[in-house]
């Protein structure tokens, strides 16, 4: 091995060993170092260094973030978990519901997008039906993780490695060593490293999927905990507000019995009566109809309100001044303050404080002591220590945080309004990325419509018109995209091409298919099905503690060398290293969204190696079985 080889094999191996050795460690900062050690020391040119931050795969995960923000601020992902698990009874029919929606929507929304919007969904659900979390949030990740696989755009995984294929195809020819020291070329090895059609994973994804979601449904009850202590934290947790909604004509619950809508007897909501014109209904049934121009007055904790508001056409009634035009809401949120004593508002009612005139806010429910409030909010007199929900403008809270008025002055989190009115266009939008990138692998780079066979550009003129057309404001589109996986990506480009061309990938893969080959000949059959599984267990092994995008760049060189070695098809080594590096199922810290719902399900290390090794297991053997199937070994 060449010095240069030497290089780049203990940087990479020292920045898998920090990861390891400490847990907080930033991925990009290491990496980013890693990258600056094998170009300061000459592996690398900086041009090659720097190749990687002008990938077209790495555009395309930064315009999929803006994507995924435009149909989440639209309500679109919204209406999807409400059609989901608006009327599951268990967590049977919840699992069941969740399998075929989370698959589906993460096969085309980025993974994190969709786990961020079935979280508060699931939770909700939880909490009106008094099951833990627990039962449910790790296959929620699960099953993103999984749907992810079954396309191109599934997951920024499938995008790199596409994006690896597209440069290692450009070459001329891929040469392969000779024992005389002489490279000659493999037929057929070259057209084997052309680009991912939009479905071609899915053939082996899809199936993966299914073992895998079949395999959560009817083992379920042994893998995952039961944290009945979450249930108690939900009780513990209330801050009960009085809250009145005004049901416009538009809203999709006219015509709606309650049970129906289910708004009745809902675990931190209750439906106290329904105020229509002359006529009062309290207690309300069931089977009462909602009619437009209604007012449902509720007690509910907050995090209900804010799903409450987000219903298109439910629009809180407590003041007259609240904002309903959809543009206007945009600049608002809710934030909640608590009045003292010295507050100008003491002894007035709601109706007559003039929220508006004097902090251009506006009432939207009223919380005093967990007591039982009288039930038209706007005949409440304000007391000192009342705890109000307003709708302000963003400038409330600094203005106003530390005024006489107020002894607390708090931002509501999630209440950000959506653009319901948008959402068909961003969900045009989104249909209209899915076809063009299902035609980019039919249309040929030296064509006058070679602009139109880009995926970067694809996803950017989307994420552009996401923007042009309001569905997310431009300053939200900046913030939603995630700079440390973006430079994670770009660095572990830099450090896959050092291992490239100093030869170190070369020399892995030689002592991988070695190896092999001592545990069984290189002319059995078997051979290369070793040769799979190896590789398919060594990528599962570093996603599980490192980025699964910086494995699939590392393994990608690895994996072509070791088929070109032993005279193999390439392609069914490429798609293990793609599928194994999203199929984090072992760890909270291998896969974002593995994190994302530990602190919601109370989940410890210990419960994803529980639950995940059966799910691992199986869909690792299926995805053995199948990828020579689809994309046979031999040449």
């Amino acid at each position: 091995m060449s010095l240069h080889a030497l290089i780049s094999l203990l940087v990479t191996l020292a920045v898998f060993v920090v990861l390891q050795m400490r847990r907080g460690a930033p991925t990009d900062v290491l990496f980013m170092g890693g990258l600056m050690v094998v170009t300061l020391l000459g592996v690398v040119s900086p041009t090659e260094a720097l190749a990687g931050f002008a990938n077209p795969a790495l555009l395309t995960v930064g315009a999929l973030f803006v994507v995924a923000a435009g149909l989440q601020t639209t309500g679109v992902l919204d209406r999807i978990g409400q059609h989901l698990l608006g009327n599951a009874r268990n967590t049977t029919s919840a699992m069941w519901r969740l399998s075929v929606v989370l698959a589906g929507t993460s096969a085309f929304v980025t993974n994190t997008a969709v786990v961020a919007m079935f979280v508060p969904v699931v939770l909700d659900w939880c909490r009106r039906r008094g099951i833990s979390p627990s039962r449910l949030l790790i296959p929620v990740s699960y099953l993103a993780i999984m749907g992810g696989t079954c396309t191109l755009i599934g997951t920024s995984t499938n995008l790199i490695v596409n994006s690896l294929l597209k440069d290692q195809y450009q070459k001329e020819q891929f040469l392969v060593t000779q024992g005389d020291g002489h490279y000659e070329s493999l037929p057929g090895f070259h057209e084997q490293l052309r680009q991912m059609s939009m479905f071609e994973i899915g053939k082996v994804g899809l199936p993966c999927t299914i073992v895998g979601a079949c395999c959560l449904l009817l083992l379920r009850r042994r893998l995952l905990p039961n944290r009945t202590e979450l249930l108690e934290q939900f009780d513990e947790r209330r801050r009960e507000y009085l809250v009145e909604m005004l049901v416009q004509p538009e809203c999709r619950l006219v015509g709606k019995t309650v049970g129906e809508a289910g708004l009745r007897q809902l675990r931190g909501l209750f439906l106290i009566e329904i105020s229509r014109e002359d006529e009062l209904i309290t207690p309300v049934t069931p089977s009462d109809m909602i009619h437009a121009g209604d007012r449902l007055v509720f007690t509910g904790v907050v995090t209900t309100i804010v799903d409450l508001e987000k219903i298109p056409g439910l629009v809180p009634a407590a003041d007259l001044s609240y904002e309903v035009h959809p543009h206007q809401r945009q600049q608002r949120h809710l934030t909640e303050v608590v009045l003292s004593s010295s507050s100008p508002l003491m002894g007035r009612t709601v109706r007559s404080a003039n929220f508006r005139e004097r902090y251009n806010a506006a009432v939207v429910a009223v919380h005093r002591n967990g007591t039982r409030l009288p039930r038209k909010i706007g005949d409440i007199e304000l007391e000192p220590g009342d705890t109000l929900l307003l709708q302000t403008r963003h400038e409330f809270a600094p203005r106003y945080r530390h005024s006489r008025d107020f002894y607390l002055v708090a931002d509501v989190e999630g209440s950000q309004p959506r653009r319901h009115h948008r959402a068909w266009l961003a969900a045009g939008l989104m249909l209209l990325l899915i076809v063009w990138l299902s035609l980019t692998s039919w249309l040929p780079d030296t064509s006058p419509l070679a602009g139109f066979a880009s995926p970067a550009i694809a996803a950017l003129a989307i994420a552009g018109l996401m923007v042009v057309s309001h569905c997310v404001a431009a300053a939200e589109a900046r913030s939603v995209i995630d700079l440390q996986v973006l430079l994670t990506i770009a660095a572990a480009l830099g450090l896959g091409q050092a291992l490239t061309v100093s030869g170190a990938a070369e020399h892995i893969a030689g002592w991988l298919a070695g190896g092999t080959g001592a545990m069984v000949s290189s002319d059995s059959a078997a051979y290369p099905y070793v040769l799979l599984a190896v590789l398919y267990l060594l990528t599962v092994l570093f996603t599980e503690t490192i980025s699964n995008n910086a494995v699939a760049v590392m393994l990608f060189p690895i994996g072509v060398a070791m088929a070109a070695a032993s005279g193999l098809n390439p392609r069914p080594f490429v798609m293990a290293i793609a599928l194994a590096a999203s199929m984090s199922f072992l760890t909270p810290i291998g896969y974002q969204t593995n994190l994302m719902v530990m602190g919601p399900g109370g989940y410890r290390p210990r419960d994803y190696l529980r639950a995940g090794w059966p799910v691992a297991l199986l869909v690792g053997i299926t995805a053995w079985i199948l990828i020579p199937v689809f994309w046979p070994f031999e040449l």
